[in-house]
């Protein structure tokens, strides 16, 4: 492939943690993202970082959690990919807010939104001798060790009932 070099980098998070990865355009991102977040789930805690490709290109950053901003600002200075954007939260979870988050105009896309380990496929290469990256893709979790059985089955949809995500 010439000068285009594929890579893996590790997402860095607690076990447990939430995340959700995204592509935008637009230096008002992180700004979006947070007013998203607050006024779907007024309760969440959160740090957004977002990598502008352009301009100064910075890693700009805002959350409500400064535990969780620093670990958005970390992630995203190992990725340095072109316009992502990368949520970290605690006291929600991203189906409460992904909906909002892809009505944001600016979003273009959403790579993975997951507490599993993940590694984000990323290319690099050479553009008038200056880095350039982008996210190709996400491995996250593990494969399948099968298919359901029919205790599993009664499993989810009890564990689904006692979360209050189904009636």
């Amino acid at each position: 492939m010439g000068d285009l070099e594929i890579k893996t980098v590790e997402i860095k998070k607690p076990e447990d943690m939430n995340f959700i990865l995204g592509q935008s355009h637009f230096i008002k991102t992180v700004e979006d993202l947070y007013e998203a977040i607050i006024n779907t789930v007024p309760s969440a805690k959160f740090g957004i970082a977002f990598c502008e490709a352009s301009g100064d290109r910075k890693i700009r950053s805002i959350g409500n959690d400064d535990e969780l901003k620093k670990l958005a600002e970390e992630n995203s200075l190992n990725l340095s990919a072109g316009h992502s954007f990368i949520v970290f939260l605690k006291d929600c979870f991203p189906l409460n807010i992904l909906n909002s988050i892809k009505r944001i105009p600016e979003v273009c896309n959403i790579f993975c939104a997951t507490a599993n380990p993940t590694k984000v496929v990323i290319a690099e290469s050479k553009h008038n001798s200056e880095k350039t990256r982008g996210i190709l893709g996400v491995l996250d979790g593990y494969v399948p060790k099968g298919v359901e059985n029919k205790e599993e089955i009664k499993w989810r949809k009890d564990f689904l009932r006692k979360i209050g995500y189904k009636l």
